[in-house]
């Protein structure tokens, strides 16, 4: 993966990243919004110090680390990625309020299609905002969305200062032991 200049990046606002989407997927990850470093480069969570890949890996998830332009493997390990905003920000905060709810929206009808076993949101107050849960909390939410389980992770970004690695990393792997326990991915 090239690094984009300067230039690129900023030319990236508003900017999108296309879905790593396929039918029945064990695990759709979702996270917010794509940043302008993904935007520029069309692969998600390519941020160097984005934790996204780097967790995965740790959890489980992956057999090894995967480069954020090896995201097209991921539909063959049973996974894929997608956002509940689709428009590339600065940061997730500069998405709106309207933007979530709307975004929300189009990620059910999303789901409903594809109909992954689970969808992974990767950010409390995201998820919070978006789907109006305000008392949520992070793990599998009563909610389903059709047949789909919906799971609330913590947000991988590199200013989630709750979550060092470790234990993003340790909270992906529950998530994981989780789904083979129940049966709902296979091992």
């Amino acid at each position: 993966m090239i690094k984009p200049s300067k230039a690129e990046i900023a030319a990236a606002v508003n900017g999108f990243v296309q879905d790593v989407i396929a039918p029945e997927l064990d695990v759709l990850f979702c996270g917010i919004n794509p940043g302008l470093y993904s935007a520029a480069t069309g692969f998600h969570f390519a941020r160097p110090g984005n934790r996204f890949w780097p967790t995965l890996h740790r959890s489980g998830f992956t057999p090894r680390l995967f480069l954020p332009s090896e995201e097209l493997e991921l539909i063959s390990l049973g996974c894929g990625i997608t956002n509940i905003a689709s428009r590339a920000t600065n940061t997730a905060a500069a998405v709106s309020t309207e933007e979530l709810q709307q975004g929300a929206q189009l990620l059910t009808r999303k789901v409903l299609v594809f109909r992954p076993r689970v969808l992974a949101i990767l950010g409390i107050s995201a998820y919070r905002t978006a789907f109006g849960q305000p008392k949520a909390v992070l793990g599998r939410q009563p909610e389903q969305i059709g047949e789909t389980i919906v799971w609330v992770l913590p947000n991988p970004s590199g200013l989630n200062a709750h979550f060092p690695p470790t234990k993003l990393a340790a909270v992906f792997r529950e998530f994981r032991e989780e789904l083979i326990k129940s049966g709902v991915v296979e091992g």
